[in-house]
């Protein structure tokens, strides 16, 4: 990347008419030195840039100019023909701005003839009559009144002829624009003239108000009547609602301004003002003038938004410092804001929320304002205990999460403003002692962190009042702040806020403190908690951290960075070896990349050599976890001077990064990839510009005396040689059968290294040229990378081709093969596989664009149409000619396959799909510059021809698509006789669906016979070849998949291509235009189609492209000019709007399938609309489709009210709407729950889905796993502040539902709506900010939710009870728990309904829980006060409890709350006395669990309702009994009444199942550390080997073998024998039998578990471990068949810690226990995991190679023992440790025909012979067992590496060994083959046989790997370069006692 060029100002020339150039060169002089000649010389340039030079000499000419001459007519005619030009400047020409700067220092003799003519010129710029010119005469008024004062003087002596004109235009132009209501281009353009207009009348009054005096104030001057009229006119813009808010906005200001102006006395005016405002005027005390040009806003009925605009001129007009209007300012000033409260409740549209925002932002200034002008009136009314304030802060309150960020930016604003106001009205007093600063505080600490408004309140109390306070209250706020940036919403506010507190906590600390020991104690606050989170917060908080906070630490604090480092460096040492996935190193690198991006770091040297060791960087770049890759890579890369040298170590390193990373999985991590070397690249060319400027020092004559300090640490060859070795490496990567990963990040940096080493123009030097390294080779790997089946390799490639374009032209020179791969092209276009058409696409517009044409294609057209573009830009010509020629050919193609599918369909699926030729089409199109053809009547006759096949082709396809069942309209068969059939089915297929499916049953008839001749005839016409374009069709069997593929794909490239033609074919309004390409005509036709494929199409594929294309042409159409076709979504949307209300029977709209097509065909006509107008056509669609969905009556039927349902579903979806869908959320919220009873189900299932929408659109899209995130929900006051009407609805309709709840028993079905009020209310809580005199209350919801909970829906009334506890405050729970357990029935009473006890049950359950959890408790003491009061009623219920209830459901929730109640009441501690309510319930639980049927027994026979809920419950609760009679009865001899083995005898699972999960969590706290075991674990191994043998119940039987697992085997290993029968090596038998044959689950843990036990064999017999080879050797069988791809993810992670664990006793022991067959199995085990597809295998597998470099004998192997590497890297350390085995073990002459055997890849041997028919897959839909992520060559490249290097180190075994011999026969044979099969491939088979030609490139390269193997062992190869590599001997260098 070279210098960049200042980008130059475009300035248009000024020109003037030629009777004025003759009249210069009239007075020109000879010599050209007086004006007239440099006026002349002036306007004869053509540049306007020279032409600003010459105007700046203007004056000092004129003040060299003889007084003598200054009136002369020369001069006089030279001012005149200024002012000319002057006025005929546009506004924004920079020469207009200049003349007139110039013209302001005309020396003074020249000012009267000066304004003299430009009054004059002024005059007929004011006399102009064009309405299309009045906008030009604005301009120049306002050009006039900035900083000219030629202009100000010619306005001045044209005051009243200016305002004339303005009160003239201002009314035309409004007038006009009522003229073209509709229009909407046009009208922007007249509401962009009108309100210019009323913006320079304003400026005109400000400005020359000073100049006239009393003028303005005068009914009897001159300009007065203008004045009013125009006052007049502003009046009628505000109240205005069809003109732009805007227009109105500045109207109001203009309003108040002239009345400002015009009032005497102003004394007076704010009282007047007042009036107005208050809706109180007096019209006997209003000017007369002031009615007459004011009077709608005397009136009482004032629109909302006209008060809005008035209160903001008030604000911003009036004068409201020094408190100059005096008591009747303040006055208007409280009254201003009293008029805002109100209208905050009646606004609630988006825009006018803003404006009233912004307002009140602005009262809030003035009345600071007024404040500090020391008037003491306001000060009691503006405090902060004021009614004012309070108010305020509750519309901050309500706003402070609105979903406008504008909005939520002036809340704060207002906030700050009222902090500032409070100060000032208390003076000097202390702000933290302040009680309104106190409360602020407290209650905003009281908030939860998920509430966004709580920092920016936060941080303006941290400005206003220090942070200490905070800091005093909660020293852990720093740590809460950042404990919640791992959510991306609260981040930056999160951010914001610690920036705030940090800067003000430094600056307090260092003003206090004298020491400099106030730094260690703000590095703990502030630094301490960062380094705490980057080495143990997750992922998404670490990046936040790191991105956000991070930068704005070290830019505050630079010298903390030395802090980090030194706290980060231990931490490292000390977690060396561990499994952290990110720790200190990942910490380290964050810090170090950040500081060094912000210019924190002196120079890259610097910091290897003082805060960070090479190793550390090697590590950093090769870490299992991403971000440290990335992290320790942008250390490398970026940095804050782009010049600054890349050093010879950088280079090094990221040449060993690239090695390793390129086949990432994450899009992310490959995207900062690439950015972060492209970042490196264009440093590397800005430095190496600095490197040229010291050679050429060097080489300059005077260089020896020059001292060696300018010496360049890198030369511009090693640059040069450093990225040829990058690219080197990266088309080494583009290797046959690489990953998508590795092609996406090779070719992207390939890109960015065309785009920065880019051959430039100029002087200006390259260091490197990528085209330079690219030969034929390379060229092919490039073209190859077209066949992926990823569209976005296709796109890289082909951009890199373009870039290398030169390269490209030069390996097109061959006809031969230009016309295979034009051929290869075509054949692609009408594959059955969709990627094959989109790889055409590519090759055609590469053959296009580089002009590579074969010279047949059309020979004679070709020659005509480079004659006539003889002449023009050559290579736009070209370009065209070849997209022309293209096209035509493919569209010949394409209707001959037309004319064959109209006969038969079926053939055209099977054979040639005619999407792929559309496809290519529509691609052509899109590549070629549109704006510029020169070609028109062809393009005119080809538009014409395409529209017409388009239309042929979805004629074809059509009646599938809209068939009532697309995807099931053929039967899914793939025998012949089911084939046979798809072309009678097809021939029968009409659209005959009706909307009749709501009113009546459809009847499907039924064929009587079947016509067996018929049958034939298809049956052969199926079968018979067809000559198509030249070619034979093959037979072969048509499946509904080909069928429904060609003809969904076929509509879709059809609406793509023809939304690509509106959308870039110019249109021209009148249709005899010669030029037009589409005629209004087509676009209607156009139009039509859109309208009636998406309409009637049922196929979700179809309309959904379909839309696409009609969201293309809507937009073009509301940009057409002509109105005509600007109408045409109008009446289309009124169309299809009356077609919905009409319910006609035989109306095709589909009814099914949501509405299908019709959503997406109103969307796109309404999202179109243009969004700064008045959105005219959403509020009357959503009006109509509101009163269709709200069920009225039943007159409208019920299809209407299912399409407007499904409509306003897709509408409310819709993310380009906007704010703008937000006033009829309410309304939509009203439809979907009343629709929500309709009887009918088709209503139900669209209001549910409406309903889901509006959830989303109002409380946000669900970020947490929780149903109920915090993020996901609203408090009370905010949500019915912004749905108002939704407060009297939803209690209304709650109401009703709990007052009918339980009136009817039996009947639910009478209170459906319930399910959705509740959803709603759930999400809806109180705030604490909300205070007493709320009138949106949440209270009187609270006595409803409660009865809800009797309904006799379960369901219901677990909502109820979840739906209640927001409701409730922590306050009000211990008393509403008190009246809900009073409401229970006592045992006594007689009458009581289980359903009204199970809903208070879970009410109080879910009450209690929220406040047993809940953090906020007022202090611990009050807690347990509370809990035993709660306990001690809920005592009184015991009842409940007992089998005197007799239902179960209602005894487990009471249970549940028993337990709830002992886990709050834990039993004391030893010593101390215990609560007595506490201690009782204990002992009453006691009591119950002895009492209940776990004891007892179960009286039932079969299961009961609710039977396994009791059971659960009573088990929880009696496990903790359990645990407790366990720890008394421990060393003393005590009876203990339950045990554990009582409860895994039940007969019930459930209960089984929770006890050994309690079990199982004792047991694996115990082997962690946590608790030492109980030694109860330890004596119940046989009660487990017992229960293991006879369990049957999956989920149990899977937790007795865990169990198992983590004991250890010495304790119930020995009991098998007399326990189970079964000995030691038996019971092994059975667990690998489990292991082999049970699912996934259980096969993971009997591995795990059988390996755990093999391993204690080995150990305890390893004198002799003969005896145990066989089930040795069926261990690791069951492991390597554990590690097949064909198994769940589940069991590979297990064989992964399998052999983790099993490591170092199989894998690396010195002296092997294994077999080397074996043991090398387990080794290929371990290479096959490290490249499996799923990432958490793979970072599992590498856990084994970080264990295996980690043992005694194999951690000197390489640097990167004991770190977690990434899996490329882990692929080759455990090969490397591998083969350093082998040596250790001396095996490698057994050893080696092993690894050949892996390098030559003998299971795939077969694969060669298969037929290439054999690798075609017909079924479009089924795909096979694919790995993304292994990459066969990456392997065969590592091994051969190694072995090569093993040879190289090692004696070399005999190379004439039997196995040797043969494996050199196999390769030679496969070598043979292969070449065999590469000839009889077709040409350019890459392309037409990419998956064969693939395989054999793969198989090939893997037989001459061994082949030049056994080479070198025969001494007949030498060892090469690239078989060591560097960066591979970077990876397998020793390890050394490296310095950190």
């Amino acid at each position: 990347m070279g210098v960049k060029k200042k980008k130059e100002v475009q300035v248009a020339a000024v020109t003037v008419c030629h009777e004025d150039l003759e009249t210069l060169r009239s007075f020109a002089d000879v010599e050209g030195t007086n004006l007239a000649s440099l006026l002349l010389h002036c306007v004869q340039l053509t540049d306007g840039v020279s032409q600003i030079h010459s105007v700046k000499q203007i004056v000092p000419l004129l003040e060299k100019v003889d007084k003598n001459s200054m009136c002369d007519p020369a001069t006089q005619s030279c001012l005149d023909i200024l002012a000319t030009i002057y006025f005929s400047l546009t506004l924004k020409n920079p020469l207009k701005k200049v003349l007139a700067s110039s013209l302001n220092g005309l020396p003074e003799s020249f000012l009267a003839e000066a304004t003299h003519s430009f009054t004059s010129h002024l005059q007929e710029e004011l006399n102009t009559a064009d309405l299309h010119s009045y906008r030009r005469v604005i301009d120049n008024i306002s050009s006039c009144m900035e900083n000219f004062n030629l202009g100000r003087s010619s306005i001045v002596n044209l005051l009243e002829n200016v305002f004339q004109f303005l009160h003239k235009s201002l009314i035309e132009i409004l007038e006009e624009n009522r003229k073209f209501a509709g229009n909407h281009i046009v009208q922007t353009q007249l509401m962009n003239d009108l309100l210019v207009g009323i913006r320079v009348s304003m400026t005109l009054v400000q400005k020359v108000q000073g100049l006239q005096g009393d003028l303005w104030s005068d009914p009897g001057s001159p300009i007065w009547p203008t004045m009013c009229g125009l006052l007049s006119m502003f009046t009628r813009c505000l109240n205005d609602d069809d003109l732009l808010q805007t227009i109105q906005s500045t109207s109001g200001l203009a309003v108040i301004l002239f009345v400002k102006t015009m009032f005497r006395p102003s004394e007076k005016l704010p009282g007047l003002i007042s009036s107005l405002l208050l809706q109180s005027a007096d019209c006997t005390n209003i000017p007369e003038w002031v009615m007459d040009s004011c009077r709608s806003l005397c009136c009482a009925d004032v629109p909302a938004s006209t008060l809005l605009f008035l209160c903001q001129g008030t604000l911003a007009m009036l004068d409201w410092q020094d408190g100059s209007m005096g008591p009747s300012g303040e006055a208007l000033l409280l009254d201003t804001v009293r008029v805002l409260f109100t209208l905050s409740s009646q606004i609630k549209e988006s825009t006018l929320e803003m404006f009233l925002s912004r307002i009140l932002a602005s009262w809030t200034s003035s009345a600071i304002q007024t404040l500090e002008s020391r008037y003491p009136g306001p000060q009691a009314s503006l405090s902060g205990d004021s009614s004012i304030a309070r108010t305020l802060l509750e519309y901050v309150y309500t706003h402070w999460e609105h979903p406008l960020d504008a909005l939520r930016h002036q809340t704060r604003i207002i906030f700050r403003n009222l902090l500032q106001m409070h100060r000032l009205t208390v003076g000097g007093a202390d702000s933290v002692t302040d009680p309104f600063f106190l409360e602020l505080t407290k209650s905003l600490l009281q908030l939860e962190w998920h509430i966004k408004g709580k920092y920016a309140c936060l941080g303006c109390l941290v400005e206003s009042i220090g942070v200490e306070h905070i800091l005093s209250i909660d020293k852990t706020i720093p740590s809460q702040i950042l404990d919640v940036m791992g959510d991306q919403s609260l981040v930056p506010y999160a951010s914001d806020l610690l920036e705030t507190m940090f800067k003000n906590h430094k600056s307090h600390l260092k003003s206090q403190t004298v020491t400099n020991t106030w730094m260690d104690e703000w590095h703990e606050t502030w630094v301490s908690p960062l380094l705490s989170i980057l080495c143990r917060g997750n992922l998404d908080q670490k990046s936040y951290v790191i991105e956000y906070y991070l930068p704005r630490l070290l830019n505050y604090s630079p010298e903390s960075l030395q802090y980090m480092v030194k706290i980060l460096q231990a931490s490292i040492d000390t977690e060396t070896g561990s499994c952290n996935r990110r720790g200190a190193l990942g910490a380290l690198m964050a810090c170090l990349r950040t500081a060094r991006a912000h210019g924190h770091l002196q120079s890259a040297t610097h910091a290897w050599e003082n805060l960070v060791c090479g190793a550390r960087i090697k590590q950093g770049l090769i870490h299992q976890h991403c971000q440290v890759r990335i992290d320790t890579l942008g250390l490398l890369c970026e940095s804050n001077r782009s010049t600054e040298v890349v050093s010879t170590e950088e280079m090094q390193w990221v040449r060993f990064f690239i090695t390793y990373n390129l086949n990432s999985q994450s899009p992310g991590v490959r995207q900062q990839i690439c950015s972060l070397l492209k970042k490196l690249f264009c440093r590397i060319q800005e430095s190496s510009l600095v490197l040229y400027k010291l050679e050429q020092r060097k080489s300059a004559p005077d260089s020896e005396s020059r001292s060696s300090s300018e010496r360049p640490p890198v030369s511009l060859e090693q640059y040069k040689n450093f990225m040829s070795s990058v690219c080197n490496i990266l088309f080494e990567a583009l290797f046959p059968g690489s990953s998508y990963s590795t092609r996406f990040s090779a070719l992207s940096i390939l890109g960015s290294v065309a785009e920065v080493f880019a051959v430039t123009e100029g002087n200006i030097q390259t260091v490197y040229q990528l085209s330079h390294d690219i030969d034929a080779g390379r060229f092919q790997i490039l073209m190859e990378c077209f066949t992926s089946t990823f569209e976005e390799v296709k796109t890289l490639a082909f951009d890199l081709l373009m870039k290398l374009s030169s390269v490209t032209a030069r390996q097109f020179q061959d006809a031969e093969k230009l016309q295979g791969l034009f051929e290869a092209a075509l054949e692609l276009s009408t594959s059955t596989k969709p990627y094959d058409c989109v790889t055409a696409s590519y090759l055609l517009n590469l053959l296009i664009w580089q002009d590579a044409l074969p010279a047949s294609l059309s020979a004679c057209q070709v020659q005509q149409l480079t004659r006539r573009a003889h002449g023009a830009a050559e290579k736009a010509a070209v370009l065209e000619r070849n997209t022309l020629v293209v096209i035509k050919c493919l569209m010949e193609n394409l209707e001959d396959e037309i004319s064959q599918a109209e006969d038969s369909l079926l053939q055209a699926a099977s054979s040639f799909p005619m999407y792929g030729r559309v496809h290519c089409i529509t691609r052509a199109f899109q590549k070629l510059p549109l704006n510029d053809l020169r070609l028109v009547s062809e393009w005119r006759r080809v538009v014409e021809d395409l529209l017409l096949l388009s239309y042929r082709l979805s004629a074809v396809v059509s009646p599938v698509i809209q068939s009532s069942s697309p995807e099931g309209l053929i039967p899914m068969d793939t025998d012949s006789e089911s084939a046979s059939r798809l072309q009678v089915i097809l021939n029968e297929i009409q659209p005959r669906d009706t909307n009749a499916y709501f009113n009546q049953a459809k009847i499907l008839k039924e064929r009587d016979s079947f016509d067996l001749e018929d049958l034939s005839a298809s049956v052969s016409n199926i079968d018979s070849p067809a000559e198509i374009k030249g070619k034979e069709v093959k037979p072969c069997d048509v499946t509904a998949q080909m069928v429904l593929v060609c003809c969904w794909r076929s509509m879709k490239e059809v609406a793509l291509l023809l939304g690509t033609l509106c959308q870039l074919l110019p249109m021209q309004p009148v249709p005899e235009s010669p030029n037009e390409l589409l005629t209004v005509q087509q676009v209607k036709e156009i139009g039509n189609y859109f309208k009636q494929h998406l309409l009637q199409s049922r196929h979700r594929g179809a309309f959904e492209l379909a839309y696409t294309g009609f969201v293309k042409l809507t937009e073009i159409l509301n940009r057409c000019s002509a109105v005509s076709l600007q109408k045409l979504p109008e009446q289309w949307l009124w169309s299809v709007l009356e077609e919905i209300k009409s319910s006609d029977p035989s109306s095709k709209l589909c009814a099914t399938r949501r509405s299908a097509g019709i959503p997406f065909y109103i969307q796109a006509l309404l999202a179109s609309e243009p969004k700064k107008g008045k959105m005219d056509l959403l509020k009357i669609t959503m009006k109509e489709l509101i009163s269709l969905a709200l069920p009225v009556d039943g007159s409208k039927g019920t299809v209407p009210q299912v399409h407007a349902l499904n409509i306003l579903r897709a509408l409310f979806r819709d993310t380009r709407l906007g704010e703008n869908i937000i006033p009829y959320v309410a309304d939509g919220a009203k439809a979907a729950i009343l629709g929500f009873t309709s009887p009918v189900w088709a209503v139900r299932n669209s209001s549910t889905l409406l309903f889901s929408s509006l959830i989303t659109r109002i409380f946000g899209v669900k970020r947490g796993k929780d149903e109920l995130c915090k993020t996901n929900r609203m408090t009370g006051r905010e949500f019915f502040s912004r749905f108002p009407e939704l407060y009297p609805f939803l209690l209304r309709q709650l109401e009703t539902v709990a007052n009918t709840v339980d009136s009817e028993k039996g009947k639910p079905d009478h209170h459906t709506s319930m399910f959705l009020l509740l959803l709603v209310l759930e999400r809806l809580y109180p705030s604490p900010m909300d205070g007493t005199s709320s009138t949106l209350s949440l209270a009187p919801f609270v006595p409803f939710i409660i009865r809800c909970g009797r309904s006799p829906v379960y369901r219901s009334r677990e909502m109820a009870a979840r739906a209640l506890v927001p409701f409730i405050t922590i306050d009000q729970i211990p008393s509403t728990l008190h009246t809900l357990l009073d409401s229970l029935p006592n045992s006594t009473d007689q009458c009581f309904r289980q359903n009204h006890i199970h809903g208070t049950l879970l009410q109080v359950f879910h009450l209690l829980q929220a406040y047993a959890t809940d953090s906020r408790h007022r202090t611990d003491t009050d807690f347990q006060h509370e809990l035993s009061d709660i306990t001690a009623c809920t005592k009184a219920k015991l009842w409940l409890a007992t089998r005197q209830n007799p239902c179960l459901v209602t005894r487990a929730v009471y249970v549940d709350i028993l337990f709830l109640l002992t886990k709050c009441l834990n039993r004391p501690a030893e010593g101390k006395q215990p609560a007595l309510q506490g201690l009782d319930l204990w002992e009453d639980v006691r009591r119950i669990v002895l009492a209940s049927e776990l004891v007892t027994g179960f009286p039932w026979t079969f299961k009961v309702p609710g039977l396994p809920q009791y059971l659960q419950s009573l088990t929880k609760l009696a496990i903790p009994q359990v645990w407790a009679s366990l720890a008394e009865a421990e060393g003393q001899a005590i009876a203990v009444p339950f045990s554990f083995s009582r409860l895994l005898e039940s007969s019930f699972p459930e209960v089984r199942l929770l006890t050994l999960d309690t079990l199982l969590e004792r047991v694996t706290s115990s082997e962690l550390g946590e608790k030492g075991p109980p030694p109860l674990l330890c004596t119940m191994g046989e009660e487990f080997l017992l229960l293991a043998m006879k369990e049957n119940h999956p989920g149990c039987f899977c937790r007795v073998l865990k169990i198992l697992y983590h004991m250890n085997p010495s304790e119930w290993l020995p009991q098998t024998e007399h326990c189970v029968h079964l000995s030691p090596k038996e019971f092994l038998i059975w667990t690998m039998d489990i292991a082999s044959k049970d699912r996934s689950e259980i096969q993971s843990v009997a591995l795990k578990l059988a390996s755990k036990v093999i391993a204690y064999h080995v150990q305890k017999c390893e004198e002799n471990k003969y005896s145990i080879i066989p089930e040795l050797r069926q261990w690791v069988q069951l492991v390597v068949w554990s590690c097949g791809d064909h198994l769940p993810t589940a069991s590979r992670l297990a064989a992964a810690e399998v052999l983790t664990s099993a490591a170092p006793l199989f894998l690396t022991n010195p002296r092997p226990i294994l077999e080397l067959q074996d043991t090398l199995a387990l080794w290929k085990c371990v290479l096959t995991l490290l490249q499996s597809e799923e990432q958490a295998v793979r970072e599992a597998a590498t856990e084994i190679v970080t264990v295996a470099m980690s043992q005694g004998n194999t951690c000197q192997a390489t640097e990167f023992a004991f770190c977690q590497v990434n899996a490329s890297a882990a692929l080759a350390l455990a090969l490397a440790v591998l083969c350093d085995l082998l040596r250790q073990w001396d095996q490698l002459v057994p050893g080696l025909p092993i690894l050949l055997g892996w390098l030559l890849g003998e299971d795939d041997n077969q694969d060669l012979v298969q037929s290439p028919q054999q690798g075609e897959d017909d079924y479009v839909f089924e795909k096979s067992e694919v790995n993304f992520w292994a990459e066969t060559l990456t392997f065969v490249k590592y091994l051969c590496r190694q072995l090569f290097y093993l040879l190289h180190q090692s004696d070399r075994p005999a190379p004439h060994s039997q196995k040797l011999c043969h494996l050199q026969m196999i390769a030679s044979e496969q070598h043979h083959l292969i070449s065999r099969l590469f000839r009889e491939l077709p040409l350019s088979a890459e392309f037409l046989k990419t998956v064969e030609y693939t395989r054999l490139r793969i198989q090939e390269e893997r037989s001459l790997a061994v082949l030049r193997l056994l080479a070198f062992l025969e001494g007949k190869e030498a060892l090469r370069a690239e078989d060591c590599p560097r960066e591979w001997r970077q990876l397998m260098a020793p390890r050394t006692e490296a310095a950190c």
